[in-house]
């Protein structure tokens, strides 16, 4: 029994002895047509020398061919050196032509330089040097390379290959060449399948009629879409468009930004800011909403927009801008805050428009109208217009149409010691104000039809002389640090000056009055809502996760960084060929 079982494992160990012997025999490289040969022993050792004759010596080698006009093989070594009109195939998958190639059957590495050609279905790799590893089915060069396809010539100082996925990786001054476009980058993927780009560095692309930076993104050279997801900026028209992520569709004529966005007008000197725009090209227009707000550059100053929406339209010399639901404006000097706000620069008027509930009483219509402020004045209407100069751009004059009405709080008698001062407003309303604009500030104003004026007089030394109350049919005066002064009434004046006891508390402030204050504007920050401040931004993909969704692996194309890389690169070509280029030996023909 021991006998038979000694023999039957000695009779599988046979066995599998032969499989290997023979499976390894069928890795070694075939010499297909040897053509003339003959040896040299001193330059060569152990080498065969083969060199063509009626036609080019061939080798196969699990799936590779290789032609050549001559080969110096290493039978031992089971590797071949090939000079002169070098051709290396592998199935349908890779061609490559140069003037010399190594190929190492053992570790089943080529490597191939001088004028080399490496063609892949469309596509055709130039370039003086390549590595080939089939284990990983990867071609690499580190040297200038330049790409074709049936769309894009490619050019990169340093690049892979990856056959299994029909990708090159493209490191160092890559440059593609469209008809429509052009792209530099540090580094970007590229399919040959699908054409599309995925960039991982400083990159730029300038298409017919726009321009986009970014640091890494997509563009697909097919349809010319892409996006950025880190330091992005497109120049569009005449506007330039930032985000944490900016996309853009040339076919739609179409640009959209996500978080932290800012679109500058470069012909307006404008600015819209928010946390998501859209930017229709063929409609010139703008859409931005969350904390959107549009600033519009004066000579001296600068005047913001806020809306839940915003909407910039119209060309260049016909922009329009329109903010909706809960509209808030601000400029060193004057504020304001309505429903809606439009403003049209073409005619130069902006319109601050109220939208008032159904069933709001009378003596509550003060809250919704729409509101101004400059200084301690507060000035409320039915509507409210800015009239701009349209060549200087300077502001020219105020319009409050209907149930104009003119709040400011005393800015002496907060200050005094009695209950009835204390609580002490300015006020004068009419059916309409009218003012002007001096370098951009409100300087002059006229209030008409029905004029009402309640003013608290005090004299230089600060003591109180009386309350001016009247009704007339005008009242023009001016202000001064953003204060009413030198007022004048003017037609039918019907009051006077009247100490403290004659007039009661409510005796003070007129029908309609409604002081909001604590509304008030004071600067850029005041124009959001506490709604707005809660706003929580969108998370960007892709910024430090793959973006790459033409590879069903994204992991597996991380690069080893700097110097690191390049010495592995170097190292792993050495010890695999373990050989370096000689001469191309001279041929005796054996005899």
């Amino acid at each position: 029994m021991r006998l038979k079982k000694h023999l039957h494992l000695f009779m599988i160990l046979v066995v599998a002895l032969i499989h290997s012997g023979w499976s390894q025999e069928q890795q070694r490289i075939i010499i297909k047509h040897a053509g003339d040969f003959t040896k040299d022993e001193e330059k060569y050792p152990g080498a065969d020398i083969m060199s063509k004759d009626n036609r080019q010596v061939q080798f196969e080698h699990d799936g590779v061919d290789l032609w050549c006009d001559v080969a110096v093989f290493y039978r031992e070594q089971n590797r071949v050196q090939a000079y002169g009109n070098v051709f290396f195939q592998q199935g349908d998958s890779i061609r490559m032509n140069s003037e010399y190639a190594e190929y190492d059957a053992a570790t089943r590495t080529a490597v191939a330089r001088e004028d080399v050609r490496l063609r892949n279905n469309n596509t055709t790799l130039f370039t003086d040097k390549v590595n080939f590893d089939r284990n990983t089915q990867i071609a690499s060069y580190d040297s200038i390379g330049t790409i074709r396809d049936t769309a894009n010539t490619l050019t990169s100082k340093r690049g892979r290959y990856y056959l299994e996925k029909k990708k090159y990786e493209f490191r160092d001054d890559v440059v593609i060449n469209n008809p429509d476009y052009n792209i530099t980058s540090a580094r970007l993927d590229y399919y040959t399948n699908s054409k599309n780009v995925y960039m991982y560095g400083p990159s730029t692309i300038v298409g017919t009629d726009y321009k986009m930076y970014c640091e890494r993104g997509f563009y697909s050279t097919v349809t010319e879409k892409g996006y950025g997801v880190k330091n992005t900026r497109i120049d569009y028209n005449d506007r330039i468009i930032y985000g944490d992520s900016v996309y853009f569709d040339k076919t739609r004529e179409f640009a959209s930004a996500t978080n932290n966005i800012r679109v500058i007008d470069t012909i307006n000197k404008g600015l819209v800011k928010g946390h998501y725009a859209e930017v229709f090209k063929a409609k010139d227009s703008v859409f931005v909403t969350r904390r959107a707000v549009a600033i519009t550059v004066f000579e001296k100053d600068s005047m913001y927009i806020h809306g839940d929406t915003l909407m910039v339209t119209g060309p260049e010399d016909q922009r329009i801008v329109r903010a909706f639901r809960d509209a808030r404006f601000y400029k060193s000097d004057l504020s304001g805050k309505c429903d809606s706000i439009h403003s049209n620069q073409q005619t130069g008027i902006t319109r601050f428009i109220a939208k008032i509930p159904e069933g709001i009483p009378e003596n509550r219509l003060g809250y919704y109208r729409p509101v101004l402020w400059s200084g301690d004045s507060q000035m409320t209407g039915d509507s409210i217009l800015l009239l701009s100069d349209v060549k200087t751009e300077k502001l020219d004059s105020l319009k409050v149409l209907n149930n104009a009405f003119i709040i400011q709080k005393d800015s002496t008698s907060h200050v005094t010691f009695t209950d009835t001062l204390k609580y002490g407003f300015n006020q004068i309303k009419g059916k309409d104000l009218y003012g002007q604009f001096v370098e951009n500030q409100l300087d002059n104003i006229n209030v008409v039809k029905n004029a009402e004026l309640i003013y608290y007089l005090w004299n230089e030394e600060g003591a109180f002389m009386g309350i001016d109350k009247r009704v007339c049919g005008r009242i023009e005066f001016t202000l001064r640090e953003n204060e009413i002064d030198q007022v004048t009434s003017y037609n039918n004046i019907d009051g006077g000056i009247y100490p403290d006891k004659d007039i009661p508390v409510n005796g003070r402030r007129f029908r309609g009055f409604h002081w909001r204050g604590d509304e008030m504007i004071e600067g850029e920050a005041d124009l959001f809502s506490k709604e707005d401040d809660t706003i929580q931004l969108v998370p960007i993909r892709g910024i430090t996760n793959p973006i790459d969704l033409d590879d069903p692996d994204p992991e597996s194309r991380e690069f080893i960084p700097g110097q690191q890389r390049e010495e592995q690169e170097k190292d792993s070509s050495r010890a695999s060929l373990k050989t370096t280029r000689t001469r191309q030996p001279k041929v005796q023909k054996q005899q």
